[in-house]
């Protein structure tokens, strides 16, 4: 079998790339393993949003009375729930299959390995050997949650997020071993479930990637919850017995609890593809090194997505696969960074995109911010989510947007207009004078773009 383009991993990153290069008339390839979708669909992105949602759901029943509406006694079918959430998982996996079937993009299931550029074998699932020759190789592995056995890691009461999604029962305790996105998703999600969560998070804050301020705030929101963290927290030991684990941290305090739930990274999917033999370049955490058109250190062979380490999010693994094959196709592209929205599914929600206020520090870059905060938002009173704000960081002298970062009701979705203002070098002057619909929450981004020059008038 011979193609033009051979795509190893069908998640967002790597189905995506193969799709275009389809409709683009190219013949592809994709081999894949386990189901298309990757990580995210399957692990991911996809039922933790689902979960996410019904935990929101949740709070707002459990809110009615505020608005006027008795219900009755509130009970969580928590194993409905997750019928509910591999329902939708097998939806959008059923989708993918149809758009690379409709695309007459050939799936070929099994491990892929590299023998030489332009060569791939394949570990079929009925144990045949697949040899494929192609023009063009892309890599799209993804990641996996780092594991550890120091944490005491066994898939049964030390979990990661893989196992988190199909646990049989809420606990009545959960340890949340780091406060990074994943950790606090996963501890809203619990927390209203029912759970007694702890979130244990070695560095000063939670959220260390998101902007100083909007880390504090939820930080404080989570305790607010109910939700106890604790930073500086040093793991010494893991002990379980039957039925508990108990994290011993290095001030001598113990935590205990029926489940913990691992959340400290993701490793790279590099390991057994051929890469070191067919000469590609691969760092020091396992990442597939790649230049900004996404070519490897070896001719006709491509990386996108989580395994080059650049940004772990599907929508800039689906960015990359574009661009790759673009570069495979002769329309010479590079992939910009400069824009890419971070969003964190908490309760309140996160988003961030840009400069945010540490790196402005760090690099003693110069900026001028505004901020609006929720509580004054006629949208956000109506909704009785008030808590959050929006905060705009502004070049003092282009008056370009830098930076937009947001905590507060329905931040993931606000920050779609911060990112377009990044991309197209937007002034704050130029969003200001943009119409904001009333009411709504997205009144907010204006409003904290006016304060930039403090002209805020419902600050």
């Amino acid at each position: 079998m011979s193609y033009n383009i051979v795509i190893i991993g069908a998640g967002p990153g790597g189905y995506v790339a193969a799709v275009r290069a389809a409709r683009l008339g190219a013949k592809v390839a994709i081999i894949e393993k386990d189901e298309v979708g990757g990580t995210c669909l399957n692990r991911g992105c996809i039922p933790t949003k689902t979960l996410a949602y019904g935990a929101g759901l949740l709070n707002n029943i459990r809110r009615a009375a505020e608005f006027g509406i008795t219900t009755g006694e509130v009970a969580v079918d928590f194993s409905r729930m997750v019928e509910r959430k591999n329902k939708v998982v097998s939806q959008l996996v059923v989708g993918v299959n149809y758009l690379i079937k409709k695309n007459k993009i050939d799936l070929i299931k099994g491990t892929a390995r590299l023998q030489a550029p332009g060569k791939v074998s394949v570990a079929a699932e009925d144990g045949k050997e697949i040899v494929i020759t192609t023009d063009n190789i892309i890599i799209a592995t993804g990641t996996e949650p780092a594991l550890s056995t120091a944490l005491g890691y066994d898939g049964e009461l030390v979990l990661t997020s893989n196992e988190a999604l199909s646990i049989a029962g809420v606990p009545e305790k959960l340890l949340v071993i780091g406060g990074g996105v994943i950790g606090c998703e996963f501890a809203c999600i619990f927390n209203a479930l029912g759970s007694k969560v702890t979130v244990l998070e070695v560095m000063p804050t939670i959220l260390p990637v998101v902007d100083k301020e909007v880390a504090k705030t939820m930080q404080g929101l989570l305790k607010r919850q109910g939700i106890t963290v604790k930073t500086k927290a040093k793991i010494l030991e893991v002990k379980k017995s039957a039925g508990t684990v108990t994290a011993i941290l290095e001030s001598g305090e113990e935590i205990a609890a029926g489940r913990a739930l691992i959340s400290i990274g993701r490793s790279m999917n590099s390991r057994g593809l051929g890469l070191e033999e067919a000469g590609v370049a691969v760092g020091r955490r396992g990442e597939v090194i790649v230049n900004d058109k996404l070519e490897t250190s070896v001719p006709g062979i491509y990386a996108i997505g989580d395994v080059t380490g650049k940004v772990q999010l599907a929508h800039v693994a689906s960015a990359q696969g574009l661009v790759a094959v673009d570069n495979i196709l002769g329309r010479s592209r590079e992939m910009d960074y400069r824009a890419i929205p971070n969003c964190i599914f908490t309760h309140p929600e996160v988003a961030g995109i840009g400069l945010t206020t540490q790196e402005a520090q760090e690099k003693a870059i110069t900026v001028k911010s505004g901020k609006f905060s929720f509580a004054a938002s006629g949208k956000a009173q109506a909704m009785g989510e008030t808590s959050g704000f929006v905060k705009v960081l502004a070049d003092p002298e282009s008056d370009r947007v830098l930076g937009v970062h947001i905590v507060g009701p329905r931040a993931t979705d606000l920050i779609a207009e911060a990112a377009l203002a990044i991309r197209m070098d937007v002034t704050v002057k130029q969003l200001t004078e943009t119409i904001h619909a009333h009411p709504t929450l997205s009144e907010a981004v204006l409003e904290a773009a006016e304060a930039v020059h403090g002209m805020s008038i419902h600050a």
